[in-house]
């Protein structure tokens, strides 16, 4: 079985960020190019700032150092990964299409993490993905009204 404790926070962030970014600067009308920018930007520098923290906190929880090694180079490399499925997206598809299937690429990302660490815990699938599906929703439209409001209001 697929142990998630490597990857799950590093997945579950990239997945929920980048459908996230792309949604809000769909409905920002952003380019192409803007929105590949904002992807990569996202994929390295907030990636690199969240390993970062997670290494200082598994030091200050005295992790041993080659275990919080580890852990902050499958965080990193998980969501450079996943990162870059989405920047795939956005290069090859339509820019209204690739909004669509990024969200639909993300859910069935998030539904299977879901269900892996719920069989991990020995609880119920369907009440993990729900509740994973519902905050990964209210990010999404928080996104999508961010970016229909500020073009909306600042010109």
């Amino acid at each position: 079985m697929i142990r998630a404790t490597k990857f799950s926070f590093g997945g579950t962030a990239a997945i929920v960020t980048n459908m996230a970014l792309i949604i809000g600067l769909d409905a920002a009308t952003a380019t192409r190019s803007a929105m590949v920018s904002g992807l990569l930007i996202v994929a390295v520098a907030d990636n690199l700032s969240d390993s970062l923290s997670i290494h200082i906190y598994q030091e200050a929880e005295r992790l041993e150092s080659r275990e919080a090694f580890r852990s902050t180079l499958t965080n990193f490399a998980t969501r450079l990964l996943v990162s870059l499925t989405f920047v795939l997206l956005v290069l090859t598809l339509p820019i209204a299409t690739a909004a669509v299937v990024s969200v639909g690429w993300g859910l069935l990302l998030l539904v299977a993490l879901s269900i892996v660490i719920a069989r991990q815990r020995l609880v119920s699938a369907v009440s993990e993905v729900a509740k994973h599906l519902v905050a990964a929703g209210a990010v999404l439209f928080v996104s999508r009204a961010i970016g229909t409001w500020i073009p909306a209001h600042f010109h």
